[in-house]
This record gives C-alpha cells, structure tokens and sequence, in this order.
C-alpha cells in the first residue's frame, strides 16, 4: 500500500500540469484569503492609487521571485553556468547549452504559474482595480458635478470604494463608476488570460521546435534528472553520515548510541582544528574533476585515490 501510494505521489510531482494546477489552486485561495483579511481601500485623495497598485502588483513579483528562488533546478543552472568562480578549463558545448536554456525556459514557465494566476485572479475580482482607479474616473458628463470644484470632486470620487453614504443622485453615479472599473478590470483579465495562454503555447512549440532531443529522448532527460537527484541525495546522505561518525569516533572514541563504549577520548586543541577543516570538498587548484547533471563527468579513481578511501569496520 505504501510502496503505491509513493508511487503515484511520486508519479505526480513528475506531472507538470497537476503542478501547475496545484499551484494556481493555492494562489487563488491565497488570494482570496488575502484580500478578505487585510486589503481595505483607504478612500483618501492620493493613497487609493498607491493602495490598490500595491495589493495588485507587489504579491505577484513576490510570488515570481519565489517561484525562482525555490526551484532546485535554478540554483544548478546558476551553479554550472553562470557563476564566476567556474573553472577556466571548463568548456560548455553547445549541446549543453541548449539544454541548459530549455531548462531555464521550464523553470520559467513554472515560476510564473503564480503571479499570473493572482493578477488574473485580482483582475477578474476588481477589487484592488476599483481602488486604485477610482481617482481618474471620468464625470464629466454627470450634471450634479457642474458646479464642483476639482478637489472636491477628487475627494467624492475618492471616497466611491467606501460605499460612504452620500445623496442618491451620488449613489447612482457611484454605481455606475463601479461597473465601468468592473468592467475594464475583468476586460484586462481575460486579455491576461489570453497572452499568457497563447505565450504558453508558442513558448512550448518553439522550446520542442528548438530542442536538441526528441520526444522520447526528452521524456528519458526529465526521468533522468529526477532520478538523479533522488539518487544522489540519498547517497550524499548515506555517505555523511557515515564520514561523520567516522570523524566523531576519532575524535572523542566512541560514536554515538553505542552501548558497548569502553574508553572515551579527551580532544586536544589540535584535534579541534583538524576536524574543523572541510577537507571533504575539492577547492583551489587541485579540483581533479567536476560533476554535472548533463553527463557523467567525474574523473575515475585511480589506485592512490583508492588506498585512501575510508574502510569501516563492524
């Protein structure tokens, strides 16, 4: 039961639409439980512009960085390819840096299922529109705002978010303010709807048009990487521990949870240092070899590296 349940977790976290869904489903909760709990027009001559384009924009780049920063996938891209300290002896083939764009373009596409999913959403709501453009509307066609001064009438159409009480006269034109940003706010949504779905379909056409693989050779690259990945977090797990208990029982005698410990080990201050230094990792000039997730590139172990290997004993 257990070994089938993982299997179909597993078998969708590889679905990329039930993903998107997933993440579209919690933004539009978010969103909706975001607004009902803190958004509040303030209705004041010079703050519902500010207001509302905050609560509409600010969300969206915050879930955008998000998306990115959150991604595993875009830390190795930026690892591999982008930082600095790179070797000057690796070369990038072009083969690589193809595949390194097509998963870029994944990334991106992922990360913004978000942001575009909450302006869509807001957009089709009105709210935060109705806010932030209720200074600008246009009443000059109304007779009741002939003989109104400019500030007054700012304050008046100001204050249409608020529902304040006012004279009927008022209350209709208010009404009908109201429909008109409801309108043009639902009117963007669906433009919104529309580019991202057409940018989501001619993004997929030229990213597979564009690609160095095939159907089935990119299906086996995806399957590829995940198993990476899972392959080799266990491993690197494993094989920390089993490094660390091997430095531990050097340092104080023993390793932890053992209940046949018959000498313990006072360390020295020398001991301190040594067990201080990462030695694990390859650094400087004497990095023999590097490891990427495009291709088997570590160096294999000749018979010094080998006689230093560490041998634990039961």
């Amino acid at each position: 039961m257990c070994s089938t349940l993982n299997s179909i977790v597993s078998s969708l976290q590889r679905n990329g639409i039930f993903i998107n869904s997933l993440i579209a489903a919690l933004t539009v909760g978010g969103q909706q439980l975001f607004s009902s709990s803190t958004f509040s027009c303030p209705c004041q001559v010079g703050k519902n512009f500010y207001y509302g384009s905050a609560f509409l924009v600010i969300p969206a780049l915050i879930l955008l960085i998000a998306g990115f920063a959150l991604r595993s996938q875009m830390w190795t891209i930026t690892g591999e390819y982008c930082c600095s300290c790179v070797p000057p002896y690796r070369r990038i083939s072009p083969l690589e840096c193809k595949l390194a764009c097509l998963r870029f373009f994944s990334i991106t596409g992922r990360a913004v299922v978000a942001p575009l999913t909450w302006l869509a959403v807001t957009l089709l709501t009105g709210t935060y529109y109705e806010c932030a453009a209720s200074e600008f509307a246009s009443v000059d066609h109304y007779p009741i705002f002939d003989n109104v001064s400019a500030s007054k009438r700012e304050e008046i159409l100001a204050g249409f978010p608020c529902c304040k009480s006012a004279p009927s006269d008022v209350i209709l034109v208010r009404d009908e303010i109201a429909l008109l940003h409801r309108y043009q706010s639902q009117m963007l949504g669906w433009i919104l709807i529309t580019l991202a779905t057409i940018a989501v379909l001619v993004s997929c056409c030229v990213a597979r048009c564009c690609s160095p693989l095939t159907s089935l050779q990119h299906c086996y690259w995806t399957s590829h990487l995940q198993n990476e990945r899972e392959l080799f977090e266990q491993a690197a797990e494993q094989h920390s521990r089993l490094l660390i208990m091997h430095r531990i029982k050097q340092l104080f005698g023993f390793i932890p949870g053992s209940e046949d410990v018959k000498h313990i080990r006072i360390p020295s201050c020398q001991d301190w240092k040594d067990i201080s230094v990462p030695t694990l990792l390859c650094m400087g000039d004497d990095l023999r070899g590097h490891y990427s997730s495009l291709g088997n590139r570590v160096d294999e172990d000749n018979e010094e590296d080998r006689s230093r290997d560490i041998e634990l004993k039961p």
